[in-house]
């Protein structure tokens, strides 16, 4: 049985689009060396729209604290689309009332305001190409958007983005949020794009930028009120491996595991900075 004392917080690991509980291997090792609980959610075969997920994760959570006896707050750890299920959870399902005690949202690469990868998927000039592109990399060689219920409901016209942007975030819970860049413009952080992120402009147009992790850029991943790290903060480390920086590699990325563990182990521990309330024109978006 878990204490409830909030130096044994469990921490709930939601993956991402397309994705398993099994990209968290690295991240359980080293929660179990400092011995602390982790429940992983998993939603691999659930081809179902944020809202619905979050209802199945909310059911998850309950059975945990009826197997653990655990009552406390929890801490949540999730990547990319998983972000748009917790949040939708948190924000929407649970913002009136409040039930859930959530003490930390830790996003890796979070699409909280649209996914670029997903609008393109659906864009009727950049589909073929970037599809094609991606095909048994990002994405499965027959894949057909058309079929994707996640990825329509992370374009920035969906029920889902709507909701969230009219819930807003709470002010009981700390977001944190854990992004990469291309600092030094090496191609094979993402060498299907050289290095760079497509990102999506709010005047409608489209830019390559190295602001970003390959797949979400930065403008994506913005929340007011969020701390927000960028990594590298370790230039050798990125230097030996930048591709470990690469969306796909952020829940196993040391960096971003060791930012992790730091607040886990001490929630006080401060961002690398704080959204401020001018969006998008402090996200670091440059060609």
């Amino acid at each position: 049985m878990i204490k409830n004392s909030a130096s044994e917080c469990p921490v709930v690991l939601v993956h991402g689009w397309k994705s398993h509980p099994k990209v968290w291997t690295a991240l359980c090792t080293r929660l179990d060396e400092v011995s602390i609980p982790h429940w992983n959610f998993s939603h691999a075969r659930m081809n179902a729209t944020p809202a619905k997920i979050a209802g199945y994760l909310w059911d998850f959570i309950h059975e945990q604290r009826e197997i653990s006896g655990y009552s406390g707050p929890v801490d949540i750890v999730c990547h990319s689309a998983g972000t748009a299920v917790v949040r939708y959870l948190l924000e929407v399902l649970d913002k009136p009332l409040q039930r859930e005690h959530i003490r930390q949202l830790i996003a890796l690469g979070p699409p909280n305001n649209e996914s670029a990868m997903a609008e393109l998927f659906h864009h009727p000039t950049f589909a073929p190409d970037i599809l094609r592109m991606l095909a048994g990399v990002f994405v499965p060689r027959d894949y057909d958007p058309s079929r994707d219920i996640m990825a329509r409901e992370l374009c920035s016209d969906s029920r889902t983005m709507a909701q969230l942007r009219e819930a807003g975030i709470r002010k009981d819970i700390m977001y944190r949020l854990i992004l990469a860049e291309n600092k030094t413009g090496t191609p094979a952080l993402f060498p299907y794009l050289n290095g760079k992120t497509w990102a999506h402009l709010p005047d409608g147009g489209w830019v390559l930028t190295y602001a970003g992790d390959g797949v979400i850029p930065h403008i994506d991943s913005y929340l007011a009120g969020a701390g927000v790290d960028i990594l590298p903060l370790d230039s050798e480390r990125f230097t030996s491996s930048p591709d470990e920086y690469s969306h796909i590699a952020l829940p196993y990325n040391r960096e971003a595991i060791d930012r992790i563990l730091a607040y886990l182990l001490a929630p006080s521990t401060p961002s690398g900075a704080v959204c401020g309330a001018e969006w998008p024109h402090d996200t670091g978006i440059s060609p």
